[in-house]
């Protein structure tokens, strides 16, 4: 069975168990253990190296840990290359972390692509060197280690809220308990991305919150065409096809509301001089 092996490890977090473990450890310290009146059905969570986005990324996994131990994650990628031209699953094998292998839900990769063959491929090679599913899986490993996966990279094409609705029924044809991830950056600011219409210094900075808080609204009334829209205008979602998967996938599971659990920024988290170059972060949760 193919094994997909880290590629960011050493780098975006650390590739030892022992140290993968204390720093997962230390993103979940402060993470509240939130109340929610229903089940949370999905989530969004941001993909940067966890010094930057691992406490925001670990108060979404928190609040679903304190509800319970779904079997599976759907896991909805970002895509950062070339080539992925609609959903593509890796439909079978496991995943290997630090802290363990994840094993893929397989008969759920099958009755996605048996019911769904027009919206995904089964295609491991989409996945080969992108970073946005991989950083989560720590956390779902240690908080959830008898847990699946089912990977599925997401590009922000029409289609893709569909591809979320399509994973939630196949989660309840089969009986699987599951919740949804949506794994995606926000604003890119500064001149080396290319994108800093306010300048730099604290006025940039309001310019990319402001610009983070459209999309992240959009994302909280669960309205996933728009998100669409708007990380296509504004280009504050590098991920915006994973945030309409997830939402779809909730819709699908019933879920009518949405929650910003958290937001912030690289330079909240490593304020040094001006603000200059920075990524805004979110953490979502649906039900």
């Amino acid at each position: 069975m193919p094994v997909r092996y880290p590629t960011v490890a050493g780098m975006f977090y650390p590739g030892q168990a022992a140290d993968c473990r204390e720093q997962v450890q230390e993103c979940l310290r402060d993470a509240p253990s939130a109340d929610f009146a229903r089940p949370i059905r999905a989530g969004v969570v941001p993909h940067a190296g966890w010094a930057y986005s691992g406490p925001t990324a670990a108060r979404v996994f928190a609040a679903v840990a304190a509800q319970g131990a779904p079997d599976t994650f759907v896991l909805f990628g970002a895509v950062h290359h070339w080539g992925v031209s609609r959903a593509a699953l890796y439909g079978s094998g496991s995943w290997q972390t630090p802290l363990g292998d994840l094993p893929i839900d397989a008969e759920l990769a099958a009755e996605m692509l048996r019911a769904n063959g027009d919206l995904l491929v089964d295609q491991p090679h989409a996945h080969a060197d992108e970073h946005s599913i991989e950083v989560q899986l720590p956390f779902v490993k240690y908080l959830f280690p008898q847990a699946h996966i089912l990977p599925i990279a997401t590009p922000p094409e029409v289609h893709t809220e569909q591809v979320g609705r399509a994973a939630a029924r196949a989660a309840q044809a089969l009986g699987r308990s599951a919740v949804a991830i949506g794994s995606s950056d926000l604003t890119h600011y500064g001149p080396r991305y290319g994108m800093a219409p306010a300048g730099t210094g604290e006025a940039g900075l309001r310019w990319a919150r402001a610009n983070d808080a459209r999309l992240l609204d959009l994302a909280v009334q669960l309205k996933a065409a728009e998100v669409l829209h708007e990380a296509e205008t504004h280009y504050n979602a590098c991920g915006a096809g994973a945030i309409a998967a997830a939402i779809g996938f909730a819709l699908e599971m019933g879920a009518s509301e949405g929650r910003l659990l958290e937001y912030t920024t690289s330079y909240d988290a490593q304020p040094q001089g001006r603000p200059s170059d920075l990524v805004g972060y979110g953490a979502v949760v649906f039900f």
